[in-house]
């Protein structure tokens, strides 16, 4: 027995006791000691981009499993220019741009709302007298 542990037992108090009975209490009133198993893990932005790296991954692997299943060459024609391109480039050209398309499209819905919520917080703080000095 270590030294320490034979003072504990002598004086009548146990050591894994004393251990318990000293660590905070819950902030809800829980009586239960708070152990590290009963509080999930915090978020943070590393495993989320660790999470994102892993979804790209699987993403590209998919990718690449349907590059190599739509070898077949496809005739395309776009404003005049005529070509030969395979299938899942193709498709994948066509996939991207309309991503791009969304993409213009939402961005210029979500800076519309952002521009109209200024314009009503600017009038909200200054009042209706600021459209009224203006205009006379």
């Amino acid at each position: 027995m270590s030294v320490l542990h034979r003072s504990s037992v002598e004086h009548g108090v146990h050591p894994v006791e004393t251990s318990l009975s000293t660590s905070p209490a819950p902030l809800d009133g829980a009586t239960d000691p708070v152990t590290p198993r009963s509080q999930p893990a915090a978020r943070s932005r590393l495993g989320s981009v660790w999470g994102g790296g892993g979804a790209a991954a699987a993403l590209a692997v998919l990718l690449i499993i349907f590059m190599v299943q739509n070898t077949g060459r496809t005739r395309v024609s776009f404003l005049g220019f005529t070509g030969t391109t395979p299938l899942s480039v193709a498709l994948l050209i066509a996939a991207v741009g309309g991503t791009v398309l969304t993409l213009l499209v939402g961005t210029a819905r979500i800076t519309q709302l952002r521009h109209r919520a200024r314009v009503a917080l600017r009038r909200a703080v200054h009042g209706d007298s600021d459209r009224t000095n203006r205009h006379a």
